[in-house]
């Protein structure tokens, strides 16, 4: 999945939210004054019981054939991940075949409906996997195109397992060849600083890791490109807490050419309608005297 990450590497508002390698997985230490606490009722305390939460890889995908195997590999490495879930949107390449093969689960659309579409119909699967008397599965939405560094997504599960966060967000470094001039970025950024108070760095990243319950709150998700912005602003507004974690990451950017162009123009579109949504709703909301936020907690 391309996304223009505009100023690619800020690191403003980040949580130490554990190392930034899939090697190890440093537990978490929080801190009185240091560390927020979930909102979502975490699994019973304990060590065995902590270990009982695990965790589903969500990729949507639509023509990556040819990253899509690294990608799922890589994903299956990732600590307590038992479960990863291609969805295939519409592919008109073998990106289903090529998944099933490397090791995933797969799930096609007919025909191509749209990234809030792919992870709405991967999170239901998921939530038909999941056992009784087990608590629900965490779920981790990764692109695609993240090749061999989809491991290095492993620091997002930490803050969510250990009921530091509702929502983990990576972090990507400077992306070669990455076009755009933080147009989309910006405008992403500054409504959800508007509408609750937070500024995120890189308000378009897809690799998430959220709990069920937050997941649920979000939906139905924004239409499109406009998933990650709504899913952060509808959850704040709701008490959940978010934070920003540094990954190792390497994708597939847009570029300055044509096709980037548009597909920023895409992003900017989506984005823009999902903001003025959530405007609206507001709004309607505060006349009602409704929906009123708890005040978003974030790092």
């Amino acid at each position: 999945m391309n996304t223009d990450h505009g100023a690619a590497g800020a690191r403003a508002d980040t949580a130490s939210a554990g190392a930034t390698s899939a090697d190890t997985e440093a537990p978490l230490t929080r801190r009185a004054g240091t560390m927020p606490v979930a909102k979502t009722p975490r699994p019973t305390s304990g060590r065995g019981s902590r270990n009982l939460q695990r965790v589903a890889v969500v990729i949507p995908a639509k023509d990556e054939s040819e990253r899509i195997a690294a990608t799922v590999r890589s994903a299956r490495a990732i600590p307590h991940v038992d479960l990863v879930l291609v969805v295939d949107d519409g592919s008109e390449d073998d990106t289903q075949h090529v998944a099933r093969d490397a090791g995933a689960v797969v799930v096609r659309h007919s025909h191509n409906r749209g990234k809030a579409a792919a992870m709405e119909t991967g999170a239901a699967v998921v939530a038909m996997r999941d056992a009784d008397g087990r608590p629900p599965r965490l779920l981790l939405f990764l692109d695609g195109d993240l090749g061999d560094t989809a491991v290095n997504t492993a620091p997002l599960v930490a803050p969510v397992r250990e009921g530091v966060a509702d929502m983990s967000i990576a972090l990507l470094p400077p992306q070669k060849g990455a076009g755009g001039r933080g147009i989309v970025v910006g405008t992403a950024r500054r409504a959800i600083q508007h509408l609750t108070g937070w500024s995120p760095s890189q308000p378009l990243s897809g690799m998430r890791c959220l709990t069920r319950e937050a997941f649920e709150a979000a939906t139905p998700l924004a239409h499109g490109w406009g998933v990650e912005t709504g899913m952060t602003i509808d959850l704040l507004r709701q008490g959940y807490v978010a934070v920003e974690v540094p990954c190792d990451l390497r994708h597939r950017p847009s570029s300055n050419d044509l096709k980037g162009q548009l597909h920023r123009a895409a992003q900017y579109r989506d984005v823009v309608l999902a903001v003025n949504a959530r405007r609206l709703r507001g709004t309607v909301d505060a006349v009602r005297g409704i929906g009123k936020p708890r005040g978003p907690v974030h790092r």
